[in-house]
């Protein structure tokens, strides 16, 4: 049987003859170190790249880490007078929600530790211990931080590196749906990074959007897909550790790019990769970080207390063997 295991989604874009009043529109750009590609149906004009532009300019203002003079990289050097803005509360308030569901494995100050194994935007350090774990374990822990009644960030240690990067991406695609729904457009399909919002449906075709779930054996020049799905008014989020890694020059050792804030360890555990569908993109980002981190009984044991919100997890058993696990209203959106 050949090999194949699930990573990424991505978006079917099939062209056909428009068949309604409404006009389709393509628009592709870079953002947040990636692509973008957003379809919509409407019947009126506006400038949407400048609303794009703007919204982009927004949530990279409030939380880009790899921004100088972002909120977010002003209080990781210890400002602790800078209000932050509504966006930047928004993503704390997700931040917490999927830190209780997930048990702590989902926690946005694994920061210093990303940065420790090289997955962040400072230089990573050559040799890992014990003792250097331990050190940066210290500044771990989501409950030594916190948003004051003034709206200024608090932190036990002012060493303490938040990181939303797990999550901000899914949130500055909800808020692109949001401004496109400002307009009256209620039919869109916005993909960014592999990453997706769709709301209404394909005026084209008259059906749901389509999206899927890449292969880990495809390779970036040739996409294969697994599993093909409907997905309608909702995000979705998929991650995995087949192409994030980093491989130590001295010690050969393979570092993967998602953390278990708990033991401070970048291994490989069980899962291979979790596709979540969400109401928000915020909301399956998160959740798809989790999943990758709590290894596979512990991830479908979450998925399966939550609701509205679906995955479809692959991972590896006591032999080797790749399986896979979706829940009920995943399986239900297959094309089968």
């Amino acid at each position: 049987m050949k090999k194949i295991i699930a990573f990424l989604v991505f978006i079917i874009f099939a062209g056909c003859k428009n068949e309604s009043s409404y006009e389709k529109k393509v628009l592709q750009g870079n953002a947040f170190g990636t692509t973008y590609t957003i379809q919509y149906f409407t019947a009126s004009n506006f400038d949407v790249q400048k609303q794009i532009d703007s919204v982009l300019y927004r949530v990279n203002k409030s939380m880009s880490t790899y921004i100088y003079q972002s909120d977010i990289s002003k209080i990781n050097r210890g400002d602790s007078t800078l209000v932050v803005d509504a966006l930047f509360k928004d993503v704390w308030q997700i931040s917490e929600i999927v830190h209780k569901n997930s048990l702590g494995y989902f926690d946005p100050t694994v920061g210093s530790l990303r940065n420790l194994y090289g997955f962040g935007d400072t230089p990573y350090l050559e040799t890992i211990n014990d003792m250097v774990l331990d050190s940066v374990m210290a500044l771990v822990g989501f409950n030594k931080v916190a948003i004051k009644n003034d709206g200024t960030v608090h932190k036990g240690n002012p060493n303490i590196y938040i990181d939303f990067n797990a999550v901000a991406k899914g949130y500055g695609i909800d808020c692109l749906g949001n401004m496109l729904s400002s307009y009256n457009i209620t039919d869109y399909i916005i993909e960014l990074g592999g990453e997706v919002l769709a709301k209404g449906k394909n005026i084209s075709k008259n059906r749901p959007w389509t999206s899927a779930v890449e292969a880990t054996v495809s390779q970036v020049d040739n996409r294969e897909a697994v599993v093909y799905f409907t997905l309608q008014d909702r995000g979705l989020a998929g991650s995995g550790n087949y192409r994030k890694y980093r491989i130590d020059d001295t010690t050969g050792k393979k570092y993967v790019h998602t953390i278990n804030p708990l033991t401070g360890l970048a291994e490989q555990n069980n899962v291979t990769s979790a596709t979540i569908i969400a109401p928000t993109c915020a909301l399956a980002d998160a959740y798809a970080t989790a999943c990758m981190a709590m290894g596979f009984e512990k991830a479908k044991a979450m998925l399966e207390t939550l609701k509205d919100v679906d995955g479809y997890v692959t991972y590896v058993d006591a032999n080797q063997a790749p399986q896979s696990y979706s829940t009920k209203g995943f399986e239900a959106l297959i094309l089968k």
